[in-house]
Formats: structure tokens, sequence, C-alpha cells
């Protein structure tokens, strides 16, 4: 793309009507309506992110935004708490005319009231799937008028998607299990977030469906019963560390658990977080060819 544009002329980019407002439905179902966003305020890192890749500009972040996310971010973007304890008070200081909230998070949730209160023009959104990012994508670029990095960040990583998704096309449906470990127990996930959505995509069966109660706590007797192709485990939490002990000491020496199929062919996988616990963002694509390289080993050539 071409040289960014000045600041200045930002807030005159999108034609979404005459007077250059943006009026949509948020993933709550809240009216918003927005006549500038020069001063953004994000209480999600990942939203925070792809404001960022669109081209905006932040004055205030959550902190996973830098510890998890590494967003290298000025001295000049305040630090607004974090996600499950956003400060109103810090947001409201940072002055913003557009505050980006997470639809699934219930202290953002309840905010509303009060930025309606202290009239913050603000929306939720929701993102567990790749079209829901690219939708996201989309609506920031229109409002930045940077169609370059649209083409960039989404419609880029758009065609790595799909070019992974046909080559796994009609193949054998392996069965998984896909566990979210922390400190205190584990639990199975199924495709209500990005890795679950990912894995129904290119083809595998979740076995959680057919295994409800695992959505609960995962039992080594329903992991025995289920005996997936494939267990990937995602870490939860601040200490990676004591979610690998909790699998260790509940499961992995457990005298069943080498006779399991996915542990005797090396199936049992560690996903890294920064592609399938955070958004991946424009990473998507590769989360795809991670998770299809593990599944389909033989077409590992093919997907790049």
């Amino acid at each position: 793309g071409g040289a960014s544009p000045a600041p200045s002329s930002q807030a005159s980019a999108p034609a979404a009507s005459s007077a250059g407002d943006v009026v949509f439905t948020d993933a709550l179902g809240y009216q918003v309506e927005l006549h500038s966003w020069q001063r953004v305020v994000s209480l999600y890192g990942s939203f925070a992110e792809t404001w960022v890749l669109a081209g905006g500009a932040l004055v205030g972040t959550t902190s996973d935004a830098v510890e998890e996310r590494g967003l290298q971010l000025g001295e000049e973007v305040a630090v607004v708490g974090s996600i499950k304890e956003p400060n109103l008070e810090e947001i409201l200081a940072a002055d913003p005319d557009f505050v980006i909230l997470s639809a699934d998070t219930a202290a953002q949730v309840d905010l509303h009231a009060a930025l309606v209160e202290a009239g913050v023009p603000h929306a939720y959104y929701r993102v567990d799937a790749f079209d829901e990012y690219l939708a996201m994508l989309r609506q920031f670029c229109d409002m930045t008028g940077r169609e370059d990095l649209y083409e960039e960040n989404g419609l880029r990583v758009q065609q790595q998607v799909e070019a992974v998704l046909a080559a796994v096309e009609g193949r054998a449906h392996p069965t998984a299990l896909l566990i979210r470990a922390f400190s205190t127990g584990a639990k199975a996930k199924g495709d209500d977030n990005l890795t679950g959505v990912m894995l129904r995509d290119l083809g595998a069966e979740n076995l959680v469906s057919r295994h409800e109660s695992l959505l609960e706590d995962v039992s080594m007797e329903e992991v025995i019963a289920a005996d997936p192709d494939f267990i990937f485990v995602i870490t939860m939490g601040s200490s990676e560390e004591k979610a690998m002990e909790y699998m260790r000491q509940n499961f992995e020496e457990n005298p069943a658990w080498a006779g399991l199929t996915a542990v005797k062919n090396g199936r049992y996988v560690m996903l890294p977080k920064e592609l399938f616990h955070y958004k991946p963002n424009a990473r998507w694509g590769e989360s795809y060819e991670t998770l299809a390289k593990i599944l389909y080993p033989d077409l590992a050539a093919q997907i790049g």
C-alpha cells in the first residue's frame, strides 16, 4: 500500500453516510452510532490488535495487549485495567470517542449503562471464527479508509485459509478431543471457541459431541471411552507450567494413558497459545495450516 493517510483525514474517509458517520448493530444487539474514532480504547488485546491492523490508533487498552499479545504500544497509550477487570475511571480519563468491548466478558457487558451515561460511543464484539475477524477488520478498514490493509490482513489471510480447506476436502474424518487445561482442572471444548471451529472446518470430529459430560470436567474414564485419534491441549491462565503439571498428575501418569490411540501414535499435541488460544488475527491462515498438517501429515507438503 501507499503512505498512511494523516490522522486528520481519517475521520472523513468512510462513506457510510453523507456525514461520515458509522451506524450498526453490535454483537449484543445495541444500536451503535459513531461520529469519530480518533481516540479509541479497546478492552481486549486481540481487538486492539485488529484496530491497529486496520491502521487505527489507540489511546488505551487492557493489560493483555502488552502481556499476552506483545503489542508495541507507545507510551501515550494508557493501560485501562485487564479484560476481566476493566477500570471505568481510567477508560473515561482517556477521553475516548469509541470504546471496543468483548461481548463474552461479564465485567465488560456490565459497563454498558455507565458508558451510555457518560455519553461514550461503544460497541460489543464477539470473534470465535475467522469470518467474524474478517467482518470486524472490514468494518474497521472502512472506518480508517485503509483498503490496502484489508487486503493485506484480511483477504490475503482468507486465501490462505481457503487453500488449506480445499486441500483437506474429502479426507477421512479423524476424531479429536480438544482439552483446555488450567492449574486446577481440565475441560473439553466444543466449537464455541476458535480451535474448535477450526477442527470442525478441517473435517475432524470433536468427540465432545458424543461425550457431553466432558464439557464440565475431563475424566480419564471418559477419555478412555472416547479414545480419540488426536488429543489437543491448550493451556489456560498465567501459569502454563501449573496447567501442564495438572495434565501430568491427572492423566499422563495414569497407567491407562499410554494405551490410548492418540498417545501411542504420538498424537497428543500441545497447541501454541498464540495461534490457538488468543485470536490469531492476521495469522489465522497460519493456525489453519498448522492444525491441518497435524491432522493430515501426508498433506503437509501441499499445505505449505
